[in-house]
């Protein structure tokens, strides 16, 4: 039977592990999603999305870091966001010839391709977009009617 201690640093070890992986699956998503040029849609009256799904990748997504090997390597190419949204079963070591492809056929059809070069620029992204975000609302007042008879 292993003694308290061992259990101890056992589940000090799944603690810290979990932290770590949830502090690092969230900035990878908020790195990806919550950055300046990303459209947060919301579909019409009736519950639909407007834009065809691949569209909709492409204005709700940005990669970051992407020639950073390190990163690509620690996130399994979820650096590669639009290329992971788009072909979710491809393996992520395809990502960088199919961004090209990506890139160029966004840049034929005039939508966005959205990227940030380095992991501080994505941070510093969300970072400008969430102080944005946290700005109070400005509320136009409507204009005073002035009725003018003849």
């Amino acid at each position: 039977m292993p003694s308290a201690a061992a259990l101890g640093q056992v589940l000090l070890g799944f603690l810290v592990l979990h932290l770590v992986e949830g502090v690092v699956m969230g900035l990878v998503f908020q790195l990806a999603h919550v950055v300046e040029g990303t459209t947060f849609s919301t579909p019409d009256g009736s519950g639909t999305m407007q834009d065809a799904w691949a569209v909709h990748q492409l204005q709700t997504t940005a990669n970051f870091a992407p020639h950073n090997g390190l990163a690509s390597f620690f996130c399994g190419g979820l650096n590669r966001q639009i290329e992971y949204h788009l072909f979710p079963r491809v393996c992520h070591i395809h990502y960088p010839p199919l961004a090209s492809i990506v890139r160029q056929t966004a840049r034929e059809f005039g939508l966005p391709y959205l990227e940030n070069p380095s992991f501080g620029s994505a941070l510093r992204s969300h970072y400008r977009l969430l102080r944005r975000l946290s700005q109070p609302a400005i509320v136009a007042k409507p204009a005073r009617l002035v009725a003018v008879y003849a």
